[in-house]
């Protein structure tokens, strides 16, 4: 069954795949374009790249990159340091072209919203990341990342089927994130000094 979507459903779409984007921008946009290619998804005519055989392809080797990259303690800090500055404006791309055949100021506001909701994803899991990769056993790290690509996946997919419970269930997520934006801050600031600090140490060992 080819799913299109219009309207209020589209807004609920957007707001479902931006906070997947902002666990993993790859796994989103592959999963979308191999929806689009099974004939179960309808993409805006300005989506239609996302269903190009080479952009799922280089979207799944990059997922399988950060798959094993995202589950090595200390260096998934560096990787998802860097990757603050690939989901939020992927995510915000998507809304934008999502939107395209909305007035600009709504396309820009679609844009905005998707980039607030990918940075609260973004940010909630780098948190809860940055508080778990210190543990000298790698089994929780490996489980939380493995978690965070089924979510990102299996939200995407819930998405076109059922768009107003999937973008519920990421505003919910979204408000949880928000009540504890001050400890996500200071984890933020942690993430970063232990990026930099393992990107020194390489340096200095190299």
């Amino acid at each position: 069954m080819n799913i299109h979507f219009a309207g209020t459903e589209l807004a609920a779409l957007i707001v479902a795949t931006s906070f997947a984007a902002g666990l993993n921008t790859y796994a989103t946009i592959a999963t979308l374009g191999l929806l689009s290619r099974a004939g179960a998804l309808t993409l805006p005519g300005s989506l239609h790249l996302v269903s190009s055989w080479w952009v799922i392809g280089a979207c799944l080797a990059l997922f399988t990159i950060e798959f094993f990259a995202d589950k090595i303690p200390a260096f998934d800090l560096v990787w998802n340091a860097l990757h603050t500055f690939v989901r939020v404006p992927i995510a915000a791309l998507l809304a934008f072209k999502a939107t395209s055949s909305l007035s600009p100021e709504m396309q820009l506001i679609g844009a905005l919203a998707g980039a607030a909701i990918a940075f609260a994803a973004h940010g909630g899991k780098t948190a809860v990341r940055a508080a778990i990769t210190p543990s000298p056993e790698p089994v929780s790290n490996i489980a939380l990342s493995a978690g965070e690509d089924v979510l990102a996946v299996g939200l995407t997919w819930f998405a076109t089927r059922h768009p107003y419970t999937s973008a519920g269930i990421a505003i919910v997520l979204v408000v949880i994130i928000v009540i504890l934006t001050r400890w996500i801050i200071r984890a933020l600031r942690k993430l970063f000094r232990g990026a930099e600090n393992v990107i020194a140490s390489s340096h200095s060992s190299a």
